[in-house]
C-alpha cells in the first residue's frame, strides 16, 4: 500500500465499500445476513494467512498483550458493523442504508474528542457541513418538504447501530497506532470474528432454516465481500486512517453513497436523477475541502507505520 497518498487509499476503500451496499441488497434473496458475513470473512481469512503468518509467531506476546482491545476490534469492525449492515439491507435499500451511514463522520469526531481529545479545524468543519447538505440534498430528492416528512424505518436504525461500531473500530486502529503490529492484528480480528459469527450462523442456518441459494452469483458475492470489500478495503483504510487520522478519513465515507449510487445505475439499471448529481458534486466538494487539512504538523508528528 502507498503511505504517501493515503487519501487515495481512503477513496479505493469507499469504492469498494460502495460495491458491497449495492451487492448486499441485490444477494438478500441467496444469502442470509449472518451466513454472508460468515463466509464473508472465512474467504478474508484463508486469502489474507500467507501475508499474516510470517508476522504472527514474532508478534504473538504483543497480541496477547492486548487480547482485550483485539476481541473488540473484532467485535467492532469485523462482526458488528458488516453483520449489522447486511441485517439491514433485508429491511431498507441500498441507497438509503448508504445515506444514513454518512452519519459515521458526526461519530467518530463525537468519539475522537471524548477518547482522543482530537478537535476539528476549520477545513473539516466547513467541508463536513458541504458534504452533509449534498447527502440530505440525495435524501430529501430535492424537496424541503419531502425532507420534513423523512422517517427511519427498521433498516435505518440498524445501519446506525453498525456506524457506531464501525466508528469505534476507526478510533481503536487511531488510538493503538504503533502497539499493535498491523497484519497480525487485523488476522487475529477476522479470526476472532469468525468465532463470534459462528453461533450465529449455526442458529440461521439450523433453527431459522433460511435457504441457501447457491449461483455463481452467490460464489462471486462471497468472493468480492471476501477479498476486495474485506483485505483490500480494510488495509487501505486502517492505513490511511493511521496516516491522516479518525476525524480526516471519516468524512470520506460520505462518497460511498455516491459510488453506491453509480453502481446500482449501472449494476442494477436504477436510473440516476438529479437531485443525486447535484447532491453527490456537494459531497465530493465537501471531502475535498476537508481533505486539504492534511498538512497541519500535529497530523505529521502523530504519523506512524500500521501496515508495512
Amino acid at each position: 500500500m502507498n503511505k504517501r497518498n493515503p487519501y487515495l487509499l481512503l477513496i479505493l476503500a469507499t469504492i469498494l465499500w460502495g460495491g458491497n451496499f449495492v451487492i448486499g441488497r441485490a444477494i438478500t434473496s441467496s444469502l442470509p445476513p449472518f451466513t454472508l458475513s460468515f463466509l464473508r470473512w472465512c474467504t478474508a481469512l484463508i486469502v489474507f494467512l500467507p501475508f499474516a503468518w510470517p508476522h504472527l509467531k514474532k508478534e504473538y506476546s504483543i497480541l496477547k498483550k492486548n487480547w482485550r482491545i483485539l476481541l473488540l476490534m473484532a467485535f467492532t469492525g469485523i462482526t458488528g458493523f458488516n453483520t449489522l449492515l447486511y441485517l439491514a439491507l433485508h429491511h431498507t435499500t441500498s441507497i438509503n442504508a448508504s445515506l444514513v451511514n454518512t452519519s459515521t463522520p458526526i461519530v467518530i469526531y463525537m468519539l475522537s474528542f471524548l477518547i482522543l481529545r482530537e478537535r476539528l479545524n476549520r477545513n473539516q468543519a466547513a467541508g463536513t457541513v458541504l458534504s452533509l447538505a449534498g447527502l440530505l440534498f440525495i435524501l430529501s430528492k430535492g424537496s424541503f418538504s419531502a425532507l420534513m416528512n423523512f422517517s427511519f424505518n427498521v433498516g435505518d436504525l440498524i445501519v446506525l447501530a453498525a456506524v457506531i461500531c464501525w466508528s469505534i473500530y476507526s478510533i481503536l486502529i487511531k488510538r493503538y497506532t504503533g502497539i499493535l503490529p498491523g497484519y497480525s492484528t487485523f488476522f487475529v480480528c477476522i479470526a476472532a470474528g469468525i468465532l463470534i459469527l459462528f453461533p450465529f450462523f449455526i442458529y440461521e442456518i439450523a433453527y431459522l432454516n433460511t435457504p441457501i441459494v447457491w449461483s455463481l452469483s452467490s460464489i462471486l458475492t462471497i468472493l468480492y465481500t471476501g477479498i476486495f470489500a474485506s483485505i483490500v478495503a480494510f488495509i487501505s483504510w486502517n492505513t490511511a486512517v493511521v496516516n491522516v487520522g479518525a476525524n480526516k478519513a471519516g468524512i470520506f465515507l460520505n462518497l460511498i453513497p455516491v459510488f453506491a449510487s453509480i453502481f446500482a445505475v449501472l449494476f442494477l439499471g436504477e436510473q440516476l436523477m438529479w437531485y443525486q448529481t447535484a447532491g453527490g458534486i456537494f459531497v465530493i466538494l465537501g471531502v475535498y475541502l476537508s481533505a486539504k487539512s492534511v498538512s497541519d504538523k500535529s497530523a505529521a508528528l502523530q504519523r506512524k507505520e500500521f501496515f508495512g
